[in-house]
């Protein structure tokens, strides 16, 4: 049994700060833009289908870290994949289909989050080539 805080490596950490901040940032610009063009709501959408990818990074990083230290069966480890994937799909098209169109911008901030996870995680790879 593990106790204390479980080992999360240091990249993994940093990859998920950057991901998060970067969020906030985007998020944050979006209203400053569309809000005063009169498109708030696209905005707020915008920035829930963010809120949604940072909670499934964050909940991406537990979960591997509980993997890592407790071992469990690869079926459970997948099964709790798909229901995490489950839950967030069942709340974007939830938005999208209740708040018609303005709600389809939650699958939008989901895809923008998903470029800047990416982006943040090149981050690394990119420092250590230039290294060399």
């Amino acid at each position: 049994m593990v106790t204390g805080t479980p080992y999360t490596p240091p990249v993994t950490r940093a990859t998920f700060r950057r991901s998060a901040r970067a969020a906030a940032v985007v998020g944050l610009l979006g209203v400053a833009v569309l809000v005063p063009m009169g498109l708030g709501a696209y905005a707020l959408f915008g920035c829930v289908g963010l809120a949604l990818g940072v909670l499934n990074s964050g909940l991406i990083v537990q979960s591997v870290v509980r993997f890592a230290n407790a071992r469990p069966s690869k079926v459970r480890f997948s099964g709790s994949v798909l229901a995490r994937l489950a839950v967030i799909t069942v709340l974007a098209f939830g938005c999208a289909l209740l708040f018609r169109p303005a709600g389809l911008a939650v699958f939008g901030g989901l895809a923008l989050f998903q470029f800047l996870a990416i982006a943040s995680s090149m981050l690394p790879l990119i420092k250590e080539i230039r290294q060399r």
